[in-house]
């Protein structure tokens, strides 16, 4: 008797359709317990955690890609300069040239010849200095920028300005040892020398260097031994500007000379007069 009132409380209990829907129902219910709540927080993590690793992973590979064979000569580009001292005349048509490509406002300019005088007379000489952008392999004006407005171009190491991203906060223009910047007194944004990237990414050399009378500036690519740039730092012996402060510049300059107002100090010196046309007359 006991026997079947058991089978048949048994029954009832498995047997009962309100019962069985009420028991699905409460396990269709979210978990809101401390179990539940950590279940779905490594869940979110791993969810997470997958998407960044994803992204690492064809980061990765994209690089791979780039990396590659058929990019290795737009990689490999240095793009620099070599003046040539000896033929320079100081005609400044590399600055006029510069003014006339970039329609550049009064009192400024993007690359400059300065006249260097010393000693005293009749013991005396002048010289001249074209000074422009650098482009240094470690651009301290790249590393300062709030805004990586300034940035190294992968592809040929030129170093540009997106002016769409300056803010004209002038922290590039006190980094920049070669003081080769300005503030566009008209825009606001820092302008500098690009090597004009503009035609050198058409094949066609900066217009300083086409319009060079006496052929002293000569344009090309650093990393290409074959090129005339390479030769020629091979064959002379050439000279950057502030080699002290390991910016290590990518204009290269044959027989300059780098006497400088400090110079005057020396007994065979005696007197130093940098004269440039810019507005700022101090040399930096």
């Amino acid at each position: 008797m006991s026997d079947s009132m058991n089978l048949n409380a048994t029954t009832n209990n498995t047997g009962n359709p309100a019962t069985t829907d009420r028991t699905q129902a409460e396990s269709q219910q979210p978990v809101t317990g401390r179990r539940g709540i950590l279940t779905a927080m490594f869940a979110s993590a791993a969810t997470v955690l997958a998407a960044i690793t994803t992204t690492l992973f064809r980061s990765r590979s994209s690089l791979a890609d780039e990396s590659g064979e058929a990019g290795t000569d737009q990689r490999n580009k240095q793009y620099g300069m070599v003046i040539d001292v000896r033929r320079c005349i100081g005609c400044h048509a590399c600055t006029v040239a510069c003014k006339s490509e970039f329609d550049l406002p009064l009192g400024v300019n993007r690359c400059w010849v300065e006249y260097v005088e010393k000693g005293e007379y009749p013991d005396v000489g002048r010289s001249f200095l074209p000074r422009l952008c650098n482009h240094c392999s470690e651009p301290s004006c790249v590393y300062v920028c709030p805004t990586n407005a300034t940035y190294k171009r992968k592809q040929d190491g030129i170093v540009v300005v997106d002016q769409g991203l300056c803010i004209g906060c002038k922290y590039c223009i006190q980094a920049c040892p070669y003081d080769a910047r300005y503030q566009d007194p008209i825009m606001g944004w820092i302008d500098k020398c690009d090597f004009c990237v503009h035609r050198v990414s058409q094949g066609v050399e900066p217009s300083c260097v086409s319009t060079c009378v006496g052929g002293a500036r000569i344009f090309g690519n650093l990393a290409d031994p074959d090129s005339e740039v390479s030769k020629l730092i091979a064959k002379n012996r050439v000279t950057v500007l502030r080699d002290e402060m390991g910016t290590f510049p990518n204009v290269f300059y044959i027989a300059a000379d780098h006497t400088d107002a400090v110079d005057s100090r020396r007994p065979e010196v005696r007197h130093v007069r940098v004269l440039t046309h810019r507005k700022d007359q101090t040399r930096r």
